[in-house]
């Protein structure tokens, strides 16, 4: 990911973004975030909506089905690795800055953070956000049992998270984030992207190419043309200079067709970086595996038989080091 380039707000705050709740929506905001290269908490009060699930069984890539602890803690690493901070504590309050166009974020018991931007990712009723704006506009009235109760307007945020106040996103409550657990990780990834966006765009990029797209491509698919440089920058005047805000020949341009270039070539790896990392991958699922299940179903065979055998013989060839008894 290209690095984050010097901001217009001169402000200090302790990190770039705080994400409160760590379920599905907010880790998979974070993981986007910090690998932008913006300095991320995730503050989880340990208590995620998730939870009230005995099992989930719908969650994409688990064929049989995940544990919500497993679930849970799998987030949290993918979080984690990406470069976020997790704390547990509880948000009590999100306020304005005295100068500067961040928040400060109070908790239960650690001291308050400085951001630059917040992202709200929990299902409860959003009362710490009580204060940043007009309550009637953030707060919506309802009647349950005779009386009248306040709660947070899941119509307050925009589609893509953005708010009426400057730097604070809503992933959750949404009326589209708080069904199901697949449904807040897209949020919360749908809403990293807008944040990413703006920040490029108050750094001096346009809406146009702000809006980058985090994965990774085969270094193979780069034919001849395209692993030089002077191609990429032909393919960024044909298709973003025209409309450009600035002129092409201005110090900004450059400075954002240089970045745009640097990002999409930065996204492409070399065959043996692929292969190094589909074992961390394993590897990482598997250290979540409970030792008795995997022994149970050993002596089960279940394990054994769900294997494919010529998977098995590929792997134990390419490796002297095992013998493969074929009798």
């Amino acid at each position: 990911m290209c690095p984050l380039p010097e901001t217009q707000d001169t402000t200090e705050y302790d990190c770039d973004v705080v994400i409160v709740g760590g379920g599905p929506a907010g880790c998979a905001a974070g993981v986007f975030t910090a690998r932008e290269g913006l300095e991320t908490v995730i503050f989880d009060r340990g208590r995620s909506s998730i939870q009230r699930c005995a099992y989930l069984e719908n969650y994409l890539g688990f064929p049989a089905g995940i544990d919500i602890e497993t679930l849970y803690e799998l987030l949290h690493e993918h979080a984690e690795t990406t470069g976020c901070k997790i704390v547990s504590d509880l948000v009590e309050t999100v306020k304005h800055v005295d100068d500067g166009n961040g928040f400060v974020v109070e908790t239960q018991e650690g001291d308050p953070v400085t951001a630059r931007r917040v992202v709200a990712a929990t299902r409860y009723d959003g009362e710490y956000m009580r204060g940043l704006d007009d309550d009637e506009a953030m707060f919506e009235t309802y009647e349950h049992g005779g009386e009248e109760h306040e709660t947070f307007d899941t119509a307050y945020a925009d589609h893509d998270g953005t708010t009426p106040i400057e730097g604070l996103y809503v992933a959750s409550p949404s009326d589209e984030a708080d069904t199901q657990a697949i449904m807040a990780a897209g949020r919360g990834a749908r809403v990293a992207n807008r944040l990413i966006a703006d920040v490029r765009v108050e750094n001096g990029w346009w809406d146009e190419v702000a809006k980058g797209v985090d994965w990774v491509r085969r270094q193979a698919e780069l034919d001849d043309e395209w692993t030089e440089r002077e191609t990429w920058i032909d393919w960024f005047d044909e298709y973003y200079a025209e409309d450009a805000p600035v002129a092409p020949d201005s110090e900004r341009f450059r400075r954002v067709r240089t970045a745009v270039i640097d990002d999409s070539l930065s996204s492409y790896v070399t065959p043996d970086e692929i292969d190094s990392r589909i074992p961390a991958g394993h590897e990482t699922l598997a250290a979540r595996l409970d030792p008795a299940s995997v022994v149970e179903a050993i002596e089960d065979e279940t394990l054994l038989d769900g294997i494919d055998d010529d998977v098995i013989r590929e792997y134990v060839s390419e490796r002297p080091q095992f013998e493969l008894d074929t009798r």
